[in-house]
């Protein structure tokens, strides 16, 4: 349908959208539309509106929008679906930040969820309480919760009983005739019933047509014996009779398709404090899946299942036990997890559990621990499958990973008949594993779709798959990844005539026009699967390994101003396309967004590296293109490399210039002046900020060796930042960085020693942020130089008082050096020597990326709270997006990564700390208290011990 209309209708329907939505969240131009299209699945829609909605009143205004001009609408959360649900060629509905709000209810029995609410969120919400939500999909870090329940996803321990479906308390819904219904609220019921009395009338003939069916009835019953997501959930046409329930558990696994979650309450289930976990390896899949079967039987959590083919491909990563890469492809592995409230039950559940498995031919085994590195390690195998597959696969192709179940008592054969189908269609790298306890196997294997016969394999593939689970074993086609596209076509092979003409109809009583989600669950057209099928061209060796996944995303500092890492790679990869087949003048025109969009607003933090399944530094690429585009400053920037404490102390200069004119003239006539030749110079120039702060003129040199015959020797080495920057004027503690740290220094009794040519010393972050490779790394060379004679050979620790220059040196010096930043260095030299009075009042603590890509955000949580009563880390902040001179020259990015600073700060709180200088002044600048770095905070409570 969507096809037919006329680009009128979508201008229309534009200017509508615009009497009451924000033009700025109204997204029509190409690259964005193609970028915020994207999601996890290996399918590529392009919407012709993408609208981020803050409020449910935009939600139902856009909904009747689209009714009035007859055109489609798509829900999308997180766009981790795999299976091409979340995608759309018409309008694609989106959620700003603003839908994040949370309420813990009956001492954390239950929790109220909006839809944008990441999963793994609800559960830091409800971990004081020892409680979580059911679902626990792979994806819970990124994923939101109105995907968990648009999908009915669920995960490693969730099972059948703790999904959606199970332990969903009420909904709040909207439907495509625009009207609302709250499943827990008498009078909201009431009023909905008056409303639609087709839909309620029709859910209750469904409900009746089904009991009076005894063998749909016993299909039903058989099908979601196991996991099944394939279709609409039937089973709530037998569980439910009052329509009101019955609509809320269709919602559950809808994808969209049938209305809005607008707010979920869901039963929280326990989450037990004691846990261990064994990995045992058996001879065969067959000996391995009976092993499953006495497992059921016994005190488990989850039972991961992992094939001779899987092992194979994690083999060789770090940390795996010897014993992996020596075992045949027969050997097959199964990871086993048990919870307990004490340790008491704990050890006896893993003996009962070993017991029950004693007449097995056990193999290898890692016995089950509670160590926290090794149970690491072990999940670490079953999670590395997926990305192992992905890494190693041919530039051009895409990972698939396909999702099925079988009765558990035919796992052993399903498995081995899935395997003669990789064979028989040359899949040799696929593997095979999932959650034993429920018979459900998710299996890997990577596709080209760049030509005809590729995609007749795949297609050839799928038929015969199909064939095998849902008619050979009666099993689920999808167990927990959604119907979507991808399965559409084969619903009613799995369900029958009479089951597939149930969802049909469930379809039309819900959205009888037809308006949310077209071709998903219900298609009539039997190719669906393999059409509108991804390019993914090769682009770059940094970010080709990239499955679009959108795991990157939670993290970026710039997702709400322009790109996310994914959405920047789906741009570059499209303009190396468009280059590749000479489009050229769309190439340049694509060239031209992108140089904003996807390079000049990267921080460039590598904290998607951390969150990316194969470890893709989207900033590295960005660092690479600004190599080319920062060329012409390349002698600018050399100069300053080779005459740095000149440039240093030009810019001590200008902070004194700026302290002195904002005394003279005020700070709002020098801010106009200075934001204003920014305006002229089209934001050539940096911003002016009245957080600035004072030049630096502490003689650093002439207080440093106050214990020259101390046994405790310590490097010095200040930041530039810190050197050339003083505190701003509102700070609490006036004394710039330099002078704290020696004072701590000095109360914990250590002999300092600054390095040489100080003033001449830079860890080359400023000039790698620019990709401009040579002079970065000159730069560190020189520093490692430096501080290997200070350090007298790596003998002594060296101090930087900043986390972004420390974590550089550390990952790029070729010497021994102990490098440590703030919290570091405090942890492990300085709190055995000081006595602490904690402070009695609230701080705020922001923990830099640097120090996050470091492990270092609990380090320094134990500092902060050891200096004060009560800390206050914001949510949703994992980068300030300041990122070097960003924050001068790019200020936008700062602003947008902190949006929600402000708002967190308690009315009490009148300060903060972090630990890196440049931070601080975009953190103060935008959360209205100064923050100052964590040396302060713990120089203010302690004295000598």
């Amino acid at each position: 349908m969507t096809k037919l209309l006329s680009s009128n209708s979508f201008q229309q329907l534009e200017a509508l959208l615009a009497s009451k939505i924000a033009p700025k969240r109204i997204v029509t131009q190409e690259a964005k539309r193609l970028a915020y299209g994207t999601d996890a699945s290996f399918y590529r829609l392009i919407p012709k509106i993408v609208l981020q909605l803050k409020d449910l009143d935009e939600v139902i205004f856009a909904i009747n929008s689209c009714r009035e001009f007859g055109i489609h609408c798509t829900f999308r959360a997180a766009g981790t679906s795999l299976s091409g649900q979340a995608l759309s060629d018409s309008v694609l509905i989106t959620l700003t930040d603003d839908w994040r709000k949370h309420e813990v209810i009956d001492d954390g029995e239950k929790i109220v969820l909006q839809p944008g609410v990441i999963g793994a969120d609800a559960n830091k919400y409800l971990a004081p309480y020892q409680r979580k939500i059911g679902p626990d999909p792979a994806s819970i870090n990124t994923c939101k919760i109105g995907g968990i329940a648009a999908n009915n996803a669920s995960g490693m321990c969730c099972g059948t009983a703790q999904n959606s479906y199970k332990t969903v308390a009420s909904m709040k819904l909207v439907f495509s005739n625009g009207t609302q219904l709250d499943t827990g609220c008498n009078q909201s019921i009431a009023a909905f019933k008056s409303a639609n009395p087709e839909l309620i009338q029709g859910i209750t003939t469904l409900c009746e047509n089904v009991s009076n069916n005894p063998e749909l009835s016993e299909k039903i019953k058989h099908k979601y014996r196991l996991k099944n997501t394939t279709g609409y959930a039937l089973n709530a046409l037998v569980d439910y009779q009052d329509p009101i329930e019955v609509i809320e558990h269709l919602m559950v696994g809808s994808e969209g398709t049938l209305g809005f979650i607008s707010e979920i309450t869901y039963n929280t289930v326990p989450e037990h404090p004691y846990k261990a976990s064994a990995l045992l390896v058996l001879p065969t899949i067959e000996s391995a899946s009976l092993a499953v079967t006495t497992l059921s039987k016994l005190p488990v959590a989850a039972v991961e299942l992992m094939d001779g083919r899987a092992l194979r491909s994690v083999a060789d990563k770090p940390g795996m036990p010897e014993f992996i890469e020596k075992l045949d492809l027969d050997a097959t592995a199964i990871l086993i997890e048990s919870h307990a409230h004490d340790q008491q039950h704990l050890d006896k559940q893993c003996s009962q559990v070993m017991q029950g498995l004693e007449t097995y031919n056990i193999i290898e085994s890692v016995p089950f621990t509670s160590e926290s590195a090794t149970v690491a390690t072990l999940w670490g195998i079953r999670k590395g499958m997926f990305p192992a597959v992905g890494a190693v696969r041919e530039v051009g192709t895409t990972v698939i990973i396909e999702d099925v179940a079988f009765p558990v008592e035919n796992l052993a054969n399903g498995i081995r008949d899935l395997q003669a189908l990789f064979d028989k269609y040359h899949y040799s790298e696929a593997i095979i594993f999932g959650h034993a306890l429920e018979g459900n196997l998710h299996f890997v294997f990577t596709q080209g779709f760049d030509s005809q016969s590729e995609i007749d394999r795949y297609g050839l593939f799928m038929d015969d798959v199909a064939d095998l689970v849902a008619v050979k074993y009666q099993g689920s086609l999808k167990a927990e990844h959604g119907t979507g596209r991808n399965m559409a076509p084969y619903v009613e092979l799995e369900w029958g005539k009479e089951g597939y003409a149930l969802m049909q109809q469930i379809k039309a009583l819900f959205d009888p026009e037809g308006l949310f989600n077209p071709g998903v669950i219900i298609n009539d057209n039997p190719h669906s699967h393999i059409e509108n099928l991804k390019p993914m061209p090769a682009a770059d060796s940094i970010v080709d390994r990239c499955i679009e996944c959108g795991f990157c995303e939670p993290v970026c500092p710039s997702r709400t101003l322009t790109l996310s890492p994914r959405q920047r790679i789906v741009l570059y990869r499209e303009l190396q396309r468009r280059r590749g087949s000479g489009e050229d003048t769309q190439a340049s025109e694509l060239e031209d967004i992108f140089n904003y969009q996807g390079i000049d607003t990267c921080a460039a933090t590598g904290l998607c590296a951390d969150r990316c399944p194969v470890g893709i530094n989207t900033g590295d690429l960005i660092k690479q293109l600004r190599t080319e585009k920062y060329q012409k400053y390349t002698s600018i920037a050399k100069w300053t490399a080779e005459h740095f404490a000149t440039t240093s102390k030009l810019a001590k200069t200008g902070l004194s210039i700026n302290q002195t004119a904002s005394k003279l003239i005020g700070e709002n006539t020098v801010g106009k002046m200075t934001n204003g030749l920014r305006k002229i110079t089209k934001q050539a120039t940096p911003i002016w900020l009245k957080e600035y702060p004072q030049a630096n003129n502490y003689d650093l040199a002439s207080h440093a060796s106050t214990h020259a015959s101390s046994e405790k020797k310590v490097v010095y080495m200040p930041s530039c930042a810190s050197r050339n920057m003083g505190q701003q004027n509102n700070a609490h503690d006036q004394r710039p960085l330099t002078e704290v740290t020696l004072s701590l220094l000095e109360k914990a009794g250590f002999e300092v020693i600054i390095p040489a040519d100080l003033n001449e010393q830079c860890c080359g972050m400023p000039y790698d942020s620019k990709g401009m490779n040579s002079l970065a790394k000159s730069k560190a060379n020189q520093l490692e130089a430096v501080l290997w004679q200070a350090s007298n050979e790596g003998e002594y620790p060296v101090l930087m008082d900043t986390s972004p220059c420390a974590k550089r040196s550390i990952e790029n010096f070729t010497k021994p050096i102990e490098i440590l930043e703030p919290a570091g260095f405090a942890e492990a030299y300085l709190l055995e020597h000081l006595s602490i009075t904690p402070l009695d009042e609230p701080v705020m603590l922001h923990v830099t990326c640097s120090s996050r890509r470091m492990g270092l955000e609990s380090t320094m949580m134990a500092l902060a709270n050891a200096c004060t009563s009560k800390v206050i880390v914001p949510e949703h902040i994992q980068c300030c997006g300041w990122a070097g001179d960003k924050g001068f020259t790019t200020p936008e990015l700062n602003e947008a990564a902190v949006h929600s600073l402000k708002e967190q700060v308690p009315s009490d709180c009148t300060r903060g700390f972090s630990n890196s200088k440049t931070c601080e002044i975009g953190l103060s600048h935008h959360s209205g208290v100064p923050y100052q770095s964590i040396l302060y905070l713990l120089d203010e409570v302690s004295v000598a011990r």
